[in-house]
């Protein structure tokens, strides 16, 4: 990183997510009365981004991260930059958890939440793993069930149908884990103006449904859905937890499918006028 760079990357950071934030409150503003007025949780989706845009979101008040792969997570929570200069960092685990990767996940420095529990025996082994990584005096893990509302083979989840007795299942058998909510993906690029998103109405009526069978207040089950091009509707149909990333922190960078090259700016007066990098497909 050289010197200027970081500035401009900290500038930018900074900036977008200042308005992000913004987004969020007035969605929330916007809420009919009729749901719990919770205020959305804002989580800050970092995956391929380095150390330094994690510290820099985190400088501007940022708390809740989201990372989906578990090296990549276990890599930047451990990072010392990240262990020293952001000690009441929030990592929420938002990707596909295969059950060989359990106890490598919980071992997190602080681990806020994992999201994606998507079945009976991950939450078997999430709940056996954690009894045994953090003894039976700590406090529970926050877990999510995440359903597949688009019913998309390619989509990871629970059976929507599947969901009740899926919570049912991880209150009464899992002592160590504290269900938190219920989460989706969703159809990508749905056209919002065909009407309200069908995947958020579906994780709204299976938490009623939830609340119903186990005699739980709606406002104590959160709803994670939402991402960068919906978080505003997710968020006035009644979220309580969206995940955003390339508005906070600029597209992905996947280091292996193109290179990209930067250009130091000779003086911080050409700065403004320079390319931060071009993308070049192999």
């Amino acid at each position: 990183f050289d010197g200027m760079w970081k500035v401009a990357m900290s500038e930018e950071v900074g900036k977008a997510l200042q308005s992000v934030v913004e987004r969020v409150n007035q969605a929330a503003a916007r809420r009919p009365k009729t749901l719990p007025a919770v205020p959305p949780r804002l989580v800050a989706v970092s995956k391929t981004k380095p150390p330094e845009m994690v510290l820099e979101a985190y400088r501007q008040g940022q708390r809740n991260f989201g990372e989906n792969y578990v090296n990549e997570l276990v890599d930047k929570a451990s990072d010392p930059l990240i262990l020293e200069a952001c000690p009441e960092i929030k990592w929420h685990f938002i990707g596909h958890l295969q059950k060989n990767n359990v106890n490598k996940l919980l071992g997190v420095p602080n681990l806020f939440l994992v999201e994606t529990v998507d079945s009976v025996k991950l939450a078997d082994k999430v709940n056996s793993s954690w009894q045994r990584l953090r003894g039976a005096s700590t406090q529970r893990l926050k877990v999510m069930v995440q359903i597949n509302t688009s019913g998309e083979q390619s989509k990871h989840g629970l059976p929507p149908e599947e969901t009740v007795n899926t919570v049912k299942h991880i209150v009464s058998q899992c002592t160590a884990l504290h269900f938190s909510g219920l989460m989706t993906i969703g159809h990508y690029g749905y056209d919002l103006s065909l009407g309200p998103n069908p995947d958020f109405q579906m994780l709204l009526s299976r938490r009623q449904e939830v609340c119903d069978s186990l005699k739980l207040p709606l406002d104590e089950v959160e709803l994670s859905m939402g991402m960068s091009t919906d978080f505003e509707h997710a968020i006035e149909v009644g979220a309580t937890n969206v995940r955003v990333g390339s508005i906070i922190f600029g597209n992905r960078e996947y280091p292996n499918s193109a290179v990209l090259l930067t250009f130091s700016a000779p003086t911080s007066s050409s700065w403004k006028s320079l390319p931060q990098g071009y993308w070049i497909p192999h």
